[in-house]
């Protein structure tokens, strides 16, 4: 297949390249900076300046969409402005112009986010049937989803792989925890008890295959593992891994005071997500055991 990959140079996008590329897909990058060398070829876009050379896309069998501003920051006023515009104005110029297209794709596969249903206890099991939450990301989320309308009334089956937290060792919220974790620092946040839906970087490249193949499943799809976990259960599960004790909890007010109302949304508060959409559709997921995962990341 002929597939288009925004967000390429990103955790997810480099896999999917690697991934597609050795499965003999041909491989376009969209892309911002003409002046880097790729072996795919690319296809040149700015969302920014709404700029895109639509008609490289013509012919395309799958488009998928990974471009946004990174969410893992402090959200002053102006980062959450740029969370909010990368995503739903790049979103909204490629929808547009796939519409426009005289041999539109069949499939936009645009990542989303769990995010879309808010904070909830663990007791909580949300699916893709569960209402919008609240909250700054969950906004974000639903405006994101919602700017792609142009390429399903297109006929073009979109689908919204809405991502739990990412886990991989060398990049992400993963990377970022490993130091205080390795010299024995690491700890549950707050009272642990918060959900935590994870996914391993290694599922994402089996999961979208399996969805560029699938034409019969359309719209929200939670992209988690099957075994979502408490905070705390996370916690000592990577203490374990890494044979390190976590003792040390990190209070809530010292992630507030530095990452403000990220925090609130993305560290101290969770949400516990089901894969059921997925498995009835026939998905059967490589990494579904939290331990059994980190394991795998750390000792090969």
């Amino acid at each position: 297949m002929k597939i288009a990959i925004t967000g390429s140079t990103g955790m997810v996008g480099q896999r999917l390249v690697q991934s597609l590329g050795d499965q003999g897909h041909e491989i376009f990058r969209v892309i911002r900076a003409r002046n880097r060398n790729f072996k795919e070829a690319t296809i040149s876009w700015d969302p920014e300046k709404q700029f895109l050379d639509v008609q490289q896309l013509d012919g395309m069998d799958v488009v998928i969409h990974l471009a946004g501003e990174n969410i893992s920051k402090r959200w002053t006023k102006n980062q959450k402005e740029r969370i909010k515009k990368s995503r739903i104005l790049g979103t909204k110029l490629l929808s547009t112009s796939l519409a426009r297209l005289k041999n539109p794709p069949k499939s936009l596969l645009s990542a989303s986010a769990i995010g879309y249903y808010g904070n909830h206890p663990y007791s909580d099991l949300l699916d893709e049937k569960s209402e919008q939450g609240k909250g700054f990301l969950a906004d974000v989320v639903q405006n994101w989803e919602e700017a792609t309308l142009p390429a399903k009334e297109k006929g073009i089956r979109v689908v919204h792989m809405r991502f739990g937290v990412i886990l991989d060792r060398h990049s992400g919220a993963l990377q970022k925890m490993l130091f205080p974790f390795r010299c024995g620092l690491g700890g549950k946040i707050g009272t642990g008890r918060q959900a935590f839906s994870w996914i391993a970087l290694e599922e994402i490249p089996p999961l979208v295959q399996f969805l560029i193949e699938k034409e019969d499943l359309h719209g929200a799809v939670n992209a988690v593992s099957p075994e979502p976990v408490t905070n705390y259960r996370f916690t000592k599960t990577l203490g374990s891994v890494l044979k390190r004790p976590t003792i040390f909890p990190i209070p809530v007010f010292l992630l507030k005071a530095i990452y403000g109302e990220m925090a609130e949304e993305l560290l101290v508060e969770g949400n516990r997500v089901s894969s059921k959409k997925l498995m009835d559709s026939g998905y059967t997921f490589q990494y579904s055991d939290l331990k059994r995962t980190l394991e795998h990341m750390f000792n090969n």
